[in-house]
This record gives structure tokens, sequence and C-alpha cells, in this order.
């Protein structure tokens, strides 16, 4: 059984496709790293799952059912754009007021649990317009886990926010699915912090998926390269072209693509004058990845 699972999805807007004939599957516990370029239907097809919009075709279940079941719809929680708060309310207020809308018992229980996941705990009677970019972040999850959903749907949850805000926001994440057995289904365009929690992705184009894969099947499959330091970059580039296939230079680097004999890379640079001050073996992460997928969907 799967959290989520599409077939053939389709929703236009006057005649135009923002999502046509998608299909995925999002496995129970998972960190779903939903990625594509703007305009690529991703926040559509969030809105189809949430129910804020209705498809032209195809079919949603949730967790085994069809997403309009009133009795899994209750085990969803989620974030889309922003949330939704009264700016001159405290923390506490808007949640309670969402508690009420959720007709949660024992209401400050809950809110109090939700704000420790997400360290505000210590900011119940701060208003809401006085909270940072981050903190108002963190609120709109505070509330989409109330009454402890077993699938978050978020829409950009770090965009915006500086390099402590991405950290927390991680924390949370990987809390959320290790200690509420929550699957979250997430898009993001900071890949490099996705990367760092994701256990798969859905990678989407044009309204159409074009590979869902796991981080470790990314992992097996992504490009080795070998990254060095010379003090004449343009002088050994010349030379590394001619015994190896892909050279490209990046920044102070030069990357050796599809090598792993670092020895023989080196024996060809001092063979020619040219000697190495750093080399390491790398292998490229999620964002080159996705760059050097969509360039192969260009040239098709």
């Amino acid at each position: 059984m799967y959290a989520i699972e599409i077939n053939g999805l389709s929703k236009s807007f006057r005649g135009m496709y923002a999502v046509n004939d998608l299909s995925l599957k999002v496995p129970v516990g998972a960190i779903y790293g939903f990625i594509g370029e703007n305009g690529s239907g991703k926040s559509t097809t969030e809105k189809l799952i949430c129910g804020h919009l209705v498809a032209d075709k195809g079919e949603i279940k949730l967790f085994g059912r069809d997403y309009t079941d009133p009795g899994v719809r209750v085990k969803v929680g989620a974030l889309i754009e922003n949330a939704g708060c009264f700016p001159g309310s405290s923390v506490y207020t808007n949640l309670m007021m969402q508690a009420i809308n959720l007709n949660l018992e024992n209401a400050h229980e809950e809110i109090m649990r939700v704000l420790k996941i997400v360290r505000m705990e210590d900011n119940v009677h701060l208003k809401f317009k006085k909270c940072s970019l981050g903190m108002k972040q963190r609120i709109g999850i505070a509330m989409a886990l109330m009454g402890s959903p077993k699938l978050l749907i978020l829409d950009e949850p770090i965009n915006g926010l500086d390099a402590d805000g991405m950290r927390i926001m991680r924390e949370i994440l990987v809390e959320v699915v290790t200690t509420q057995n929550c699957t979250v289904f997430i898009s993001s365009h900071i890949l490099g912090e996705l990367e760092k929690i994701a256990t798969h992705y859905g990678i989407i184009r044009r309204g159409k998926l074009v590979q869902e894969i796991s981080a470790k099947e990314m992992e097996s499959r992504a490009r080795v390269f070998v990254s060095l330091k010379v003090k004449d970059t343009e002088g050994a580039k010349k030379v590394l072209k001619e015994r190896f296939a892909v050279v490209k230079e990046e920044e102070e680097y030069l990357r050796v693509y599809d090598e792993e004999n670092v020895e023989s890379i080196v024996e060809c640079l001092l063979k020619n004058g040219h000697a190495v001050s750093e080399i390491s073996k790398n292998k490229i992460g999620l964002e080159e990845y996705y760059i050097e997928l969509m360039s192969e969907k260009e040239r098709e």
C-alpha cells in the first residue's frame, strides 16, 4: 500500500494542461521530494491531492482509498502557499481556532504538542505578524500536524529561509516521519536542502512525470567525477581532454567525469608538468542530476 497513488491525473486551465496524465506512487513513511521548474505542475498536483481542485480525469488514492473518502481525508495535513493565520492574533489563538475548526478534543494539549514539534512552545503569546518567515512556516506546519495526520503535504516550505531556518525545518520533517509515523510529500526549489532528507523523488516537467526514483537508486546512478585543482587550469584542462572523455571547469576546479582512477589522472598531469594541489573523488548531487536529466529531455 502507498500513502499516495496517482494514476492518469490531468487538470487543465482554459485548455492548457497544468497536469497531464500524471502517475506516481509515494511509499508509506517516505519523505518524497516533488521537484520541477516553475509552472511544471507541482502546486496544482498538491492542490488536487488536497481536494482544493477537481481533476479533469484520473485517480487519486490515499492509503489505498479514494482521496474523497472522509475516513482518509482526516489523515491528511497540508501547508499550501501560506499558513492562513490572523496577523493580529497570537500563535496560540490561531492554533486554537484551527483546533475548533477540526473539532479536536483536548485542544490545549494538542496545541502544545504540535508547538513542541516545531520548536515554538516558547512563543505561544507572540502575535503572528511579529513572527519571522521561518517561524510563520513552522506555525503553518504545526497547524497541519494538528490531529496527528498520517500524510503531510507541503508546498515550498523552505523557500526564503536562512541557513538556520532550513536546518530547523529539516530536523522537524525528519522527526515528523520518525516519531509521528507520518509520510511527507514536499515540493521545493532548494534541491541541495531537499537532498539531505528525501528518501524518494518525483521529477515533473510540463505536467508530466519525468522520473520517479529513490534516493538510493539516484545515488547508484549518479555520475562519478574526480575534482582537482592545479595552478594552470587551462593548460591542465587541455591535457586531460586528450585522454579523458568528459572534462569540465567548475569555478577554480577541474572535473574529470566517469573516471574513478585518481592515480591515472595525477600521473597524466605530472607527465605534462602540472602539479596537483587538491584532488578528491565525488558523485554529482541532486541538483546536477536534475539539470542533466532536464537537458536530456530538452534534446529528445
